[in-house]
């Protein structure tokens, strides 16, 4: 049934509720690997890039994900293929608080990186296609910063439940964090009995069927160059994103300034409510001003926050320095959602946005082993890593090339922020 309005009926709200928490808990289990990188480091008995494999090839697998439950999605539905993948990503969490060693908590990770590669397209889909056009910028917004939220969930658990846990079990307390990780499955009790399929997807039954097992190929063949300019502007963002957020804690704050658990898990926690609130704010202005200029303007503003976020040395600068970037950098992912759905050809939107942004999750895969390698080896020593300066030199330039591509995206495809994603023959 098609949105006359741009008001939210209960089914929209619980919908979009359940795309949130999907991606919310997903980026949770994600980012526990970050914040106890010192402890893995210990319990292993390796170096910080050995362990930041297991990010890197999270990273690397996560197209792999977007592939085949993009696919499953555009061909059976967005709903159950959500459930399968949190059940999975769920069960890989606790899997992985009872890795014996570092070999089986790398392969569990990479593992997780398949079934996270899922849900972001998945979560993404649905909650777009039954939401109304005029409020998508700003639910795009809030939907990306999911991941923010999982950030400082994860923050906050490295401050209040790290210390509790290692009291409980010496030396293996971030074995408990990832079994924490595993509650994201009861997400799937309210997805069955709360959530209906996408509106859209279900107006497009009638072509998906004619054209058969060939909806990709097809879409593809109308739209690559869409396809590889998608693959090379997202894979700008997630250097931006994980060039700011992956070593911060556990290498900026805890290793080169020394802060203990605590400390860095309230500065990460402030962080983080800055990523939210610009999500938030950026994404509900590009639903006046345009998804590529707001997008341009936070990139702006993060390079001129630079400074101050790695300048500081106390408490006070580091935690507005990190309010500030972290505004800056999700204030331009807040647009993502709407924005790569709406320039999705209609039949693959279950798979084009999903898969661009993991193919560009995988180009960017390696970035906190760039960055720790920069900290330890270009710009300071194993013994006193200079990860202030690796991430300032990463960021000066990831963020200029944010900008160069959002602005070429102009003679890719027109912005559609305005337009409905199921047909009008299928309203009423």
């Amino acid at each position: 049934m098609a949105v006359a309005t741009d008001r939210m009926t209960p089914v929209q709200w619980r919908t979009f509720t359940a795309s949130f928490l999907g991606w919310t808990l997903d980026a949770f289990d994600f980012f526990l690997v970050l914040v106890v990188l010192k402890e893995l480091t210990k319990s292993f008995n390796a170096e910080a890039p050995q362990v930041l494999l297991a990010v890197t090839l999270t990273l690397a697998l996560r197209p792999l994900g977007a592939l085949i439950f993009g696919w499953i999605a555009d061909r059976y539905g967005r709903r159950v293929p959500l459930m399968i993948d949190i059940g999975l990503y769920s069960l890989l969490e606790l899997l992985t608080a009872f890795s014996p060693n570092l070999t089986v908590f790398i392969i569990l990770r990479a593992l997780f990186g398949i079934a996270m590669g899922g849900e972001w397209g998945l979560g993404a889909a649905l909650a777009m296609e039954s939401l109304p056009a005029k409020r998508r910028g700003i639910l795009s917004g809030v939907l990306q910063e999911g991941y923010a939220v999982g950030n400082l969930l994860s923050t906050l658990a490295l401050w209040l439940a790290l210390p509790a846990f290692d009291a409980m079990l010496p030396g293996n307390g971030w074995r408990l964090m990832f079994a924490l990780g595993a509650l994201p499955a009861l997400l799937i009790l309210f997805i069955r009995a709360s959530v209906p399929e996408s509106p859209a997807w279900q107006a497009g039954q009638h072509e998906r069927l004619a054209l058969g097992s060939d909806l990709l190929m097809t879409a593809i063949k109308r739209s690559w160059p869409l396809f590889i300019y998608g693959m090379f502007f997202m894979a700008c963002f997630n250097f931006m994103s994980h060039g700011s957020q992956d070593v911060y804690a556990s290498g900026f704050l805890r290793i080169q300034h020394g802060f203990s658990p605590e400390i860095a898990g309230q500065i990460g926690t402030i962080a983080s409510v800055g990523a939210i609130l610009g999500g938030v704010v950026f994404g509900w202005l590009s639903q006046r001003f345009g998804r590529r200029w707001m997008i341009i303007a936070a990139a702006v503003l993060g390079l001129l926050f630079i400074k101050i976020w790695t300048g500081g040395s106390d408490f006070a600068s580091l935690a507005l320095g990190g309010f500030l970037m972290q505004f800056a950098v999700q204030g331009a992912w807040g647009i993502i959602p709407a924005h790569l759905n709406e320039i999705s050809p209609e039949l693959a939107r279950g798979t084009f946005p999903g898969f661009v942004y993991q193919l560009g999750n995988l180009i960017a895969s390696g970035t906190a082993q760039y960055i720790a390698v920069l900290a330890t080896v270009n710009f300071g020593t194993k013994d006193a890593p200079n990860y202030a300066d690796a991430m300032s030199v990463f960021m000066y330039i990831i963020f200029a090339a944010v900008i160069v591509f959002t602005a070429i995206g102009f003679a890719v495809s027109p912005e559609k922020r305005e337009a409905s994603f199921v047909p009008t023959s299928a309203s009423g």
